[in-house]
């Protein structure tokens, strides 16, 4: 409400972002403000408008436990307080098939002509705060929810016992209406599962039950509450002294997740089967109520935020920070900062917590005037550049603008500096700061300068590869002393070009290495980087080259061990290249470069030593493609469709799970 009533603040409600350009400082965003049919200046809210209402329908702000009309206000603080015109649930406005709102309203708020409006804003910084979703259990057959009428949720329970729920405070079982007296709480439905909803923890679980069964102590003293858990995560401020004050008042904790909810038709009672941990004893229980404490996930239409605002996402689907601990309220794109739950799972102190940072980070910026930009940015040639416009459309932030004919203009302020343009210009047009061609072909030349076939080359992206060699040696993990890494920002920095050097100069073995698809810190540009890996794999083996000798392998900075153990069977690999195969990489690349009757020529004089190995497909599903793992090779089909952009592919044999995969012709 104080926010409805501040002068700085304007409320668009019941509104969507339709679109945002621009970059930070100058943001311009199209907002779609929906038609609500009722004028929020005028509607006083008096309610007469939903007592002759005739459509009913299902009331999603209580969980679906009691109904609302069609005209509504979606909960009593709603901000502002008017009334709103479900259309897909109204009898009809054209022609008008009911009318009789209209005809009760003495304010004549009700429009049924109103349109939606489009509204342009230019904005400083964007602060996204979009919450989360809840998981649905229906597909947990095993828990009867949606059959049972006794198995509800978390949130659902919320709604019972609140008194502006559906039943005023009364706290009563869905089936029947009468109060339960034996309740159980089942923890991590949808959280910390492979089998279903999310393998991570949901964070806010735990506590919310311990909570819940306080509150059912305090007002209903006579009723029995069983929690069955994996683990009791209670872990923040004042939350064990919590856990522990609802088992002295009577709460029963049971180690162990039930496998089946069973009904009795009669009695409309729930048996839960669950073997206790602790015990090693199987046991049976009866309820009254099962109360399943469901997980949080992503919204269901996060992919349009990341769309909107060109943002990365982690593998639980939440969006991705620029920095775990450097910037945790900031996105990767400039100007761009999270609050709640769209980052992760979080309580509401956290909530706040974070909200409350990222308003500073933004207020930073609008008060500074100015906005320091990244010294890692592209730089155009003008003179170099042939105007076509690659550049443009690999760039993950659209930080490069381009139209037909015209040379294409780099917006530093949104440039990240992942390096991604520089590498698919095939001219030399686009200069990468710091990380130029000059600098990573100078450090190839060093490194391969003495006895180049003891060297393994390792390409390693800043945030999570080369982060994970760093992991790898303050752990004290072994791995080949003759190991040299070339730091980039981002493995789609990694020119096919860089590779090319790096054969040339008698390089036994190249990898490149970044991060996991999920976790990439520039959205989605690495995707270019097995995009190039798959041209240069074709090349290498029309060039009579071992393709074998380019690996590509996804790592984190968390995964110290994963790279400690790619290296060591990088040299193994490395071991199995002799000198004559070397050589004749040198030579044919060298002849590659040339043109006409000279490469022509050139190309003649040369015979692999390699015996070209033919590979033998298996039988191709309808859908699938075939692939070969580069590191064992294993041969192997999956669905593909070849208008999609490539994913993170890694060899199905259990004992290898590289992800050097090729995509076949076939």
């Amino acid at each position: 409400m104080d926010v409805g009533r501040h002068p700085n603040v304007t409320l668009l409600t019941y509104s969507e972002v339709e679109n945002v350009s621009g970059y930070v400082g100058n943001f311009k965003v199209t907002v779609r403000k929906k038609a609500r049919y009722v004028d929020e200046n005028l509607c006083s809210a008096c309610g007469d408008c939903v007592k002759v209402c005739p459509s009913i329908t299902p009331d999603e702000y209580q969980q679906g436990l009691s109904s609302r009309r069609a005209i509504y206000i979606q909960y009593p603080q709603a901000v502002p307080s008017a009334y709103v015109i479900d259309m897909n649930t109204c009898l009809g406005t054209n022609p008008i098939a009911c009318g009789k709102c209209s005809d009760v309203c003495e304010k004549h708020a009700i429009d049924y002509d109103m349109q939606d409006r489009l509204i342009n804003l230019e904005i400083g910084t964007i602060i996204v705060a979009t919450g989360m979703g809840v998981y649905d259990p229906t597909e947990i057959e095993e828990y009867g929810y949606g059959k049972y009428a006794n198995v509800i949720t978390s949130m659902e329970f919320e709604r019972l016992i609140c008194a502006g729920g559906p039943t005023e405070g009364h706290f009563v079982r869905p089936g029947d209406k009468k109060r339960p007296k034996r309740i159980g709480f089942i923890q991590c439905v949808g959280s910390r599962s492979k089998k279903y909803g999310s393998e991570y923890c949901s964070n806010i679980c735990c506590m919310n039950t311990v909570k819940d069964t306080l509150l059912l102590r305090d007002h209903y003293p006579d009723t029995e509450n069983y929690v069955f858990y994996m683990d009791i995560r209670a872990f923040g401020k004042g939350f064990e002294d919590m856990y522990m004050r609802s088992k002295e008042v009577g709460v029963k904790y049971i180690r162990g997740i039930p496998g089946e909810i069973t009904n009795s038709s009669e009695t409309g009672n729930l048996k839960v089967a669950v073997e206790n941990t602790l015990t090693g004893q199987f046991e049976e229980y009866e309820f009254d109520m099962v109360v399943l404490s469901v997980g949080v996930k992503p919204q269901d239409d996060s992919h349009v935020i990341r769309k909107l605002l060109t943002l990365s996402k982690t593998s639980d689907g939440f969006l991705m920070e620029a920095h775990p601990k450097l910037k945790p309220v900031d996105a990767p794109t400039k100007g761009v900062f999270f609050a709640g739950c769209v980052e992760s799972p979080k309580d509401i102190k956290d909530s706040v917590t974070q909200a409350s940072a990222a308003a500073a980070r933004a207020q930073i910026l609008l008060n500074a005037g100015k906005v320091k930009i990244e010294a890692i940015t592209s730089r155009i040639d003008t003179e170099l550049c042939k105007k076509c416009g690659l550049c443009a459309g690999v760039c993950p932030y659209g930080a490069i603008k381009w139209s037909k004919g015209e040379i294409p203009t780099v917006i530093e302020a949104a440039c990240a500096g992942c390096g991604c343009c520089g590498a698919e210009c095939n001219f030399g047009a686009i200069t990468m700061r710091h990380f130029t061609d000059h600098q990573i072909v100078a450090q190839i030349d060093a490194i391969l300068e003495k006895e180049p076939m003891k060297k393994l080359v390792t390409f390693a992206c800043n945030w999570c590869s080369y982060a994970g060699g760093d992991f790898a040696g303050i752990s004290r993990l072994q791995y080949p002393v003759h190991c040299r890494l070339i730091r980039t920002m981002c493995s789609a920095r990694v020119q096919e070009d860089f590779i090319i050097q790096a054969f040339m100069r008698g390089a036994p073995m190249v990898l490149v290495s970044g991060c996991h698809f999920a976790d990439c810190h520039y959205i989605n540009a690495n995707r270019a980087t097995v995009r190039r890996a798959q041209r240069l794999w074709d090349k290498m083996e029309k060039l009579g080259i071992r393709p074998e000798r380019l690996q590509l392998e996804w790592i984190s900075a968390a995964e110290g061990q994963k790279f400690a153990a790619v290296m060591r069977k990088l040299d193994e690999k490395r071991k199995d290249v002799n000198k004559a195969e070397v050589d004749y990489a040198i030579e044919v690349l060298k002849a590659d470069m040339l043109k006409g009757d000279a490469k022509k020529a050139a190309m003649e004089k040369l015979k692999s030593p390699r015996v070209p190995e033919k590979t033998q497909l298996p039988p191709i599903p309808e859908g699938h493609h075939p692939f070969k793992c580069m590191s064992c090779g294993h041969v192997f089909t999956m669905p593909y469709d070849l208008k999609e952009e490539p994913f993170e592919w890694s060899c199905p044999l259990g004992e290898c799970k590289s992800n050097s995969i090729r995509r076949l012709k076939g």
